[in-house]
């Protein structure tokens, strides 16, 4: 006897974003880079210069594994790490000019993907979605 899935809204918001990460994920292997390696320099990219921690925020991972991504990326010379002169605390992580000119090639490519993702949703629906998400996420 098959039962039903009382959680179908749960399993579909899962299953979808599986999807998502592993399209991401292949597509940034190509690049030699896992999904939080890219996520680290999307985050630079996007606003510049950040602490280990506002990264950590915005890519939503502890602070120990932030440092083993960021080492992995320093070594590689994308990205690197200042002192703040203001707070001998507080390390700047930035984007590299080599890490700057990766992100310009891969940026069009993953924007396209997204945006390829989300094409079959018109203006509404893709509203209605953020709006729906976040008062699920509001509730947690």
């Amino acid at each position: 006897m098959e039962r039903k899935c009382n959680n179908l809204l749960f399993l579909i918001l899962m299953q979808t974003s599986k999807a998502i990460h592993d399209r991401i994920k292949d597509e940034m292997a190509k690049n030699k880079l896992g999904i939080t390696e890219f996520s680290v320099l999307e985050v630079l990219y996007q606003k510049g210069k950040q602490t280990i921690q506002q990264i950590g925020n915005c890519i939503l991972i502890s602070s120990g594994s932030m440092t083993y991504v960021i080492d992995k990326l320093e070594q590689r010379g994308l990205l690197s790490r200042n002192a703040c002169p203001d707070d001998r605390r507080v390390i700047h992580v930035i984007l590299t000019d080599d890490g700057n000119r990766l992100m310009n090639e891969i940026m069009p490519k993953y924007n396209e993907i997204i945006t390829n993702m989300f094409d079959s949703l018109g203006s509404d629906e893709a509203d209605t979605l953020v709006e729906l998400l976040k008062k699920v996420r509001n509730k947690v």
